[in-house]
């Protein structure tokens, strides 16, 4: 049984909290929710972590990730830079940021050669869905897999959130993936108004993805075609980002990839906004009173 590799993003910028949100402490002894990612992926079965980062964060990120981590579980970073997979010819001036969530995984292809699970470094996505997620990429299976969360689990309660909307077969796979950018919840109406002011109405209970997937090394010469064909198309505009949850929905429009749903039951957490903060704060100190995680994680 193959030993599945977890790759954590986490180069983001956190523009929308406004600041380093990967480093900030959630739990009662200064953990963070990548602390609690990463101690979850261990007892799931997940062997190694390989956090994607920017030579910006590289000094404070490894100050703080070095001593917790890498003396159980063995640790690689790669550096998610513009300038790599990036033909000279791409006029990209005055961008400041990577290439979105399709580059950064790209940064790993050679560094992992195992079935891998892929999450963002400030989620918190579930003691079972790390479990679900590891069962599958030991299983054997060609099939990569999304961790599909409830729709009503995942909002905040102080702005608008993104969130990819998922079309899931009678099977069980994914048969699409429509990105909403403005999801926001008044009082029990769950709705998304999109840039022409167009108003959609959701139920609660969508499967939505977070970031949470799982693939076999198979997938890094797909994403890096669709990518190719991605800054050939908008390689000239700075702003512009190759998603992931687009670029996969075009592999399977394609019929090159097929995506297992694994549903989870789990409560996401996350901190999009800097006022959802307490909350995450106090949700896990609800968890660790139920005995779900120790009072202090790195024993």
């Amino acid at each position: 049984m193959t030993t599945p590799t977890l790759l954590v993003l986490a180069a983001g910028m956190g523009s929308r909290y406004g600041g380093l949100k990967q480093l900030d402490p959630v739990g009662p002894n200064d953990e963070t929710i990548m602390d609690y990612s990463i101690f979850d992926a261990r007892r799931a079965g997940f062997g190694k972590v390989v956090f994607v980062i920017r030579k910006d964060i590289e000094k404070a990120f490894k100050e703080q990730i070095a001593s917790r981590y890498e003396k159980r579980v063995p640790v690689e970073y790669v550096f998610q830079e513009i300038g790599k997979l990036v033909p000279g010819d791409i006029g990209a001036e005055g961008r400041t940021k990577p290439w979105g969530t399709t580059h950064a995984i790209l940064m790993a292809a050679n560094t992992i050669h195992e079935p891998f699970g892929v999450i963002n470094a400030d989620d918190f996505y579930g003691a079972s869905s790390f479990r679900m997620l590891a069962q599958h990429l030991q299983s054997g299976s060609d099939d990569d897999a999304m961790v599909g969360f409830v729709l009503r689990n995942t909002l905040s309660e102080f702005g608008a959130v993104a969130r990819g909307v998922c079309h899931v077969s009678e099977d069980g796979y994914l048969k699409d993936i429509h990105e909403l950018k403005s999801i926001e919840r008044e009082g029990p109406r769950i709705t998304n108004i999109d840039g022409e002011g167009q108003e959609t109405v959701l139920t609660g209970t969508e499967a939505v993805s977070m970031n949470m997937w799982g693939f076999t090394p198979a997938i890094f010469p797909l994403l890096y075609d669709y990518f190719e064909r991605f800054l050939k198309r908008y390689g000239s505009d700075p702003k512009a980002e190759c998603y992931l949850p687009s670029s996969v929905n075009t592999l399977i429009q394609a019929g090159q990839a097929r995506v297992k749903v694994l549903r989870s039951c789990d409560t996401w957490f996350g901190v999009t906004y800097r006022e959802d903060h307490p909350r995450v704060v106090q949700s896990l100190g609800h968890l660790i009173d139920e005995g779900v995680y120790p009072h202090r994680l790195w024993q």
